[in-house]
């Protein structure tokens, strides 16, 4: 449902956009024969506005010139909603790569006179709009998709699907089949981004119906996508022949959820180039020349000077702390340890822990200076995230003669960028069995910045404690109650992390060095595409080199 490309472009919303893009250049840079599909967003998702207690105001996405980014082509295709022809237009963006490669990625777009007024803006606006926007949206991703590949002349041999909402072209595979089952499931993958609930799209049957028509039988629906409802993610797992979810502990999550079906796992990452900063980039030049090319060549960081690493972080530490301090009145110094907790503001991804004990965090200011940066938006119907955000505005009212602390809105690509490079730790507190990943510590990680998080998505598979970073909270599969994180959240801080940030430098230095030799060299979209290469895509029917994904 989304790509996110550049900053200028508002076609995403967070993470799994990015991840997209972040794919797809591997895919280039690998040579593998790939194209993707994505829906225009012409209106994007939201920018975020803030009053001074921390309420969200919602706006929609900047007006963009799409042809300054996308190039139109002159093919098109048509879907029918409600009974009427809705048509079709396709945009095109040629991902390139560095060492030859190049994947087109295609936009579809239903913004043209020849459509009804009302199915004009289906592909406007990302994730918003109610159940009957949604669907139609999906009505164009999936069966709309397909056709534009076969109006384009490609015949892939491997459709991925990534979350449920492509899954309608399952649809039009099986009418393309002869209604074989069998012969769909040979051509689908399907990867599950999510273990919550909501995040799985699901759709009455009677809206359905009258959506499709007569496209295809409610009970050949109720066959393949549940009896109830019409769940998308349920569609996609039993029309493919493959299905993964996107971290270890995710996959156990996934099968649990999905009553015990087969759901492998492949860890997501992040495309290094994209997210490993100007200054630390040009170390990484220095001493490990090749790594752009060969990523793994990261395990070697322990042969980066300690003092060279830390100058290069102090830099783009600076660049941080002087945009904070552009943007905001809060004044802080380079010279502090400086955290910050930047993600998608939702109550299971728990922003506001820290202040669980606000005396208890104003006491270890007194005596370890730090500060912290937040930043998110959350979702125009999720209420409860944006209540927390308004608890930070709160907290950090009240703390602030003790504890520099601010919240930046309308969190973006270019705002991660400075974030992952420039503090001295990541923050990522979900609860347990709740985040299916979390690429955000990765991209820290390949800057030399270590995590404290709980141990859920990747970071169980990257922690290795006081050497990656740190852990609070239970082992997976355990549950504690809330004040016991926090607590063991204050006492990691106040007793190992900020003594050894003040007091023990090349202690410090040392754990940079393994967070980017252990997490950085790992996990990244090169080794996380040629585990789908090697798990998904390869049957007996495919061979890298003469078949398209």
């Amino acid at each position: 449902m989304e790509i996110g490309i550049e900053n200028d472009m508002p076609t995403y919303s967070g993470g799994l956009g990015v991840l997209a893009w972040d794919t797809v250049k591997s895919f280039a840079k690998m040579k593998v024969p790939a194209v993707g599909v994505t829906l225009l967003n012409r209106r994007g998702y939201i920018t975020q506005r803030l009053d001074d207690k921390g309420n969200q105001t919602d706006y929609d996405s900047f007006d963009w010139d799409i042809e300054k980014f996308l190039d139109p082509l002159s093919v098109s295709t048509k879907v029918q909603i409600e009974g009427q022809d809705v048509e079709i237009k396709v945009w095109k963006r040629e991902v390139e790569s560095e060492l030859g490669g190049s994947i087109p990625v295609f936009f579809l777009d239903t913004n043209i006179s020849e459509n009804d007024e009302r199915f004009r803006n289906i592909t406007d606006h990302l994730y918003l709009g109610d159940q009957r926007y949604r669907f139609f949206q999906e009505v164009v991703l999936g069966i709309g998709g397909f056709r534009t590949l076969r109006e384009l002349g490609f015949e892939p041999e491997v459709y991925h699907m990534n979350e449920g909402h492509s899954s309608l072209l399952t649809l039009e595979l099986l009418k393309n089949e002869n209604m074989n089952p069998d012969s769909v499931k040979r051509q689908c993958v399907f990867t599950t981004h999510t273990p919550e609930k909501s995040g799985h799209d699901t759709f009455s049957f009677e809206l359905v119906s009258d959506v499709l028509r007569d496209y295809i039988s409610i009970s050949k629906l109720r066959e393949f996508g549940g009896t109830d409802y019409l769940n998308m993610s349920l569609l996609a797992l039993n029309l493919s022949r493959y299905s993964n979810a996107v971290s270890r502990r995710h996959g156990v999550v996934s099968k649990e959820m999905f009553g015990g079906r087969e759901i492998d796992s492949i860890t997501n990452g992040v495309h290094l180039p994209r997210w490993v900063s100007e200054k630390i980039g040009k170390i990484y030049d220095k001493y490990l020349p090749n790594w752009r090319k060969d990523p793994y060549q990261l395990r070697q960081a322990h042969t980066i000077p300690k003092d060279e690493l830390w100058k290069a972080h102090k830099e783009e530490k600076k660049n941080l702390i002087n945009y904070v301090n552009s943007q905001t009145s809060v004044d802080m110094d380079e010279r502090v340890f400086t955290m910050a907790f930047a993600r998608r503001a939702t109550p299971y991804k728990r922003a506001d822990l820290i202040f669980w004990d606000p005396d208890k965090l104003e006491n270890i200011a007194e005596d370890k200076d730090f500060q912290i940066i937040f930043a998110g938006k959350a979702h125009p119907q999720d209420f409860g995230g944006k209540e927390i955000i308004r608890n930070i505005f709160s907290n950090i009212k009240k703390l602030s003669d003790k504890i520099k602390m601010v919240y930046l809105e309308d969190y973006d690509i270019e705002l991660a960028k400075i974030l992952t490079s420039g503090v001295d730790l990541w923050l990522n507190t979900p609860e347990q069995d709740r985040e299916a990943c979390g690429t955000s510590g990765m991209k820290a990680a390949c800057n030399g910045i270590p995590q404290l998080s709980t141990l859920d998505g990747w970071w169980i598979e990257g922690h290795i404690e006081d050497v990656t970073g740190w852990k609070i909270g239970p082992e997976p599969g355990n549950k504690v109650e809330k004040k016991h994180e926090a607590s063991e959240f204050y006492e990691k801080l106040e007793n190992v992390i900020i003594p050894k940030f003040y007091t023990k430098k090349s202690e410090w230095g040392k754990v940079m060095l393994n967070t980017i030799a252990y997490n950085a060299s790992h996990f990244h979209t090169e080794r996380m595409v040629g585990e789908y290469i090697s798990n998904a895509y390869s049957s007996d029917m495919f061979q890298l080199g003469n078949a398209s994904i």
